[in-house]
């Protein structure tokens, strides 16, 4: 297949950044999609050293517009693009008292409905390519729990759910879907919204069977074997890459 394209949603920084910067190496155009008006240029730098380009979509996944738009890029590249991979999300810490019906169709709105919509947007090409790699970012929290973020850990559990379906559903076309479950991942923002960093820090390595904080990087690495031709036998699978935090 000429020019195969990958598509990244939420890469406007941490995780996201990171998927396209290291898919610009395997890809020879990544679409990505942010949020906002963020710094792409480690992924630019990546794609020039390669050959390979950055096109972007900006606007917030939630809206029709947006979605639209994603869609719309995805369809005039259906015949070239060959992989997926749903990030774009949030976690906003929300107590379970304040967590009614309208807080909780949000965060199934952010972080299950616009993962689905990505994903039904990019399986019409890659079906009637025969092929694709298809990879959703979750959490390793689906697994353990956490307070305060009730409505997340329900969307991401149900994106779980659909990929596991879809997995069924797809795989006669040749297609794969898979899910990452990143641990505790250092980003910069983390130094200003938990108050003792230090702390939350020396919790955190107590918790991993590897004593190193999780990088990008590392979510990065596991997302580029999983569209890669090797991976071609998994499918409907949650990969944890979390320093052995869950070993469930």
């Amino acid at each position: 297949m000429n020019r195969p394209i990958a598509i990244v949603t939420g890469a406007g920084g941490g995780i996201g950044a990171a998927i396209a910067t290291r898919l610009a190496a395997d890809f020879d155009l990544v679409l990505t999609h942010q949020h906002d008006d963020s710094d792409l240029a480690a992924a630019a730098d990546a794609a020039r050293r390669h050959g390979a380009q950055i096109d972007t979509i900006t606007g917030d996944l939630t809206l029709p517009n947006t979605q639209g738009a994603l869609r719309a890029a995805i369809e005039v590249r259906a015949a070239r693009t060959v992989a997926l991979i749903s990030n774009a999300g949030a976690y906003p810490r929300i107590p379970w008292h304040r967590t009614d019906p309208s807080t909780l169709r949000g965060q199934l709105e952010l972080n299950l409905v616009t993962h689905a919509a990505a994903i039904h947007a990019a399986t019409p090409g890659m079906i009637a390519n025969g092929y694709g790699r298809v990879v959703a970012i979750s959490s390793v929290l689906t697994q353990i729990g956490r307070v305060d973020l009730a409505g997340y850990i329900a969307a991401k559990s149900g994106l779980e759910g659909l990929v596991r379906a879809l997995a069924r559903e797809l795989g006669p076309h040749n297609i794969t879907i898979n899910t990452v479950r990143p641990g505790s991942i250092e980003v910069p923002a983390e130094r200003t919204v938990v108050p003792d960093h230090a702390a939350m820090v020396r919790r955190q390595l107590d918790r991993q069977c590897i004593k190193r904080r999780g990088q990008p990087s590392d979510i990065a690495a596991a997302v580029a074997f999983l569209v890669s031709p090797a991976a071609g036998f998994i499918t409907g699978q949650a990969v944890n890459v979390d320093g052995g935090w869950d070993l469930s």
